[in-house]
């Protein structure tokens, strides 16, 4: 009787390495894409965020984003205006930074699905943590600025961006249905 081929025990780390890879060099990408802005730049980064949170799942999306902040804290040049992560784990930019993997790790959790009702829910979701991404900024900058001028330079400018982000996002989704299985 002849003998089935079967895949290995254990499964190659490959595939997981390079596809984290990809999502750090994403995310990098898009911290470089930015308006200029003071005191906190408006950048891709939290699309990027929200999109590697949904496509690898809660646990390797907020993994590959904090490979990419543990990338920045050891000197890369992968944020913003090419800013070190000590530098930027510590300065205005510091709320949003530190939300990033939980609202990764959050995305994970959206609708899969490749239905209308699931890109409903997703965008819905993608507002929502985008909201959780402004509250963390504000948070960490009323602490540096006070809340009024917080609220006016950390969050007020970047509603409408969200918005636009959080629609791309879930665009891009719909536009690549995952397969299924």
């Amino acid at each position: 009787m002849k003998q089935a081929l079967t895949r290995p025990a254990t499964p190659s780390l490959l595939r997981p390495l390079l596809i984290g890879l990809a999502g750090v060099a994403a995310l990098t990408a898009s911290s470089h894409i930015s308006v200029p802005m003071y005191p906190v730049p408006m950048t891709m980064q939290t699309m990027v965020v929200l999109m590697v949170g949904a496509i690898l799942g809660p646990r390797a999306g907020a993994a590959t984003v904090l490979a990419w902040l543990a990338l920045s804290f050891t000197g890369a040049p992968v944020l913003s205006g090419g800013k070190p992560g000590l530098m930027a784990l510590t300065g205005p930019t510091a709320g949003y930074l530190l939300s990033f993997p939980l609202v990764a790790f959050a995305a994970g959790y959206l609708p899969k699905a490749d239905k209308l009702s699931a890109h409903g829910a997703r965008l819905a979701g993608f507002l929502g943590l985008h909201a959780v991404i402004l509250f963390a900024g504000w948070s960490w900058l009323s602490a540096l600025t006070g809340p009024e001028v917080a609220f006016a330079t950390g969050v007020a400018p970047f509603l409408v961006g969200a918005l636009i982000k959080s629609g791309l996002a879930a665009a891009l989704l719909a536009a690549f249905p995952r397969k299924a299985g």
